[in-house]
């Protein structure tokens, strides 16, 4: 069965170590568009965060952002989907954070608030291309709905945060790292799989023809989703093993090598 639907990571994936998206990759990419696939960007970001990417690209695509929780196309901003977390799990998570004494960001309407509005909240802010706001009034926020909410730290505090807080989150509440400095916490349907599959009802495809590349920990539910699962070479070795092909990396246009094998039936970059 050919593929028609190639959903690919941002940070680690699709752009280079040096945050950048190579030439190689965009002429990949509207090769596979203009075969008539399906291209679509998953991150944890906003839809503002990957405005440079969709500058670049210059196609309408869909994108899914927040690990799943909204799909957008990315020039009309038409949003296909959106979910939101339930105000006493917000409030729940946004506690966790004070008791852990951690730069704690709650996205509402495609804007983010942050406590403190510490460096942290300004390198962020920088990451995703949008203002940090303070978090002023919880119950207004959660009124409005919250579709995640973040803990920014150090690597090492965050890596050992996802291994320990799952007795203090609530039942449903999904969370993962996006980045080594990130812990995301959202409701529990949102995942990038389930956006896949939201993505393949809107088209009309099935699981078996969709590609899904990544290289974290937020990537493994597409992965295991998609007929075909790819793992990038610079991805953890766990990612790796629950990938069907492990790719070049991220450094060696690895995206534009699995649309040239497995979709334009080109030799391989």
């Amino acid at each position: 069965m050919p593929y028609k639907l190639i959903a690919v990571d941002v940070d680690g994936t699709l752009l280079d170590s040096k945050m950048n998206l190579t030439p190689e990759t965009i002429k990949a990419i509207r090769e596979a568009v203009a075969a008539g696939k399906i291209f679509t960007i998953c991150t944890g970001r906003p839809i503002q965060g990957v405005e440079p990417i969709i500058e670049k690209i210059g196609l309408d695509l869909p994108f899914i952002t927040y690990n799943g929780a909204m799909i957008i196309l990315g020039k009309s901003r038409r949003i296909l989907y959106a979910k939101t977390m339930r105000g006493e799990d917000v409030r729940s998570v946004y506690q966790l954070g004070q008791k852990l004494k951690t730069t704690t960001i709650l996205w509402v309407n495609n804007q983010f608030y942050a406590t403190p509005l510490s460096q942290n909240a300004t390198d962020y802010g920088k990451l995703s291309r949008t203002q940090p706001l303070p978090i002023d009034n919880l119950d207004h926020l959660i009124s409005q709905g919250v579709t995640k909410v973040l803990f920014y730290d150090v690597p090492e505090t965050i890596e050992h945060w996802a291994q320990t807080v799952g007795p203090q989150v609530p039942s449903t509440v999904n969370y993962c790292t996006s980045q080594p400095f990130l812990l995301e916490f959202f409701d529990l349907e949102v995942s990038k799989a389930h956006a896949l599959a939201l993505l393949g009802a809107h088209y009309g495809l099935t699981r078996e023809e969709m590609i899904a590349i990544g290289d974290g920990q937020n990537d493994l539910s597409m992965i295991r989703y998609a007929g075909l699962g790819v793992a990038m070479a610079n991805a953890d070795p766990s990612i790796q093993e629950a990938a069907d092909y492990v790719t070049l990396s991220n450094d060696q246009n690895g995206v534009a090598h699995v649309i040239y094998r497995f979709c334009l039936n080109e030799p391989a970059v």
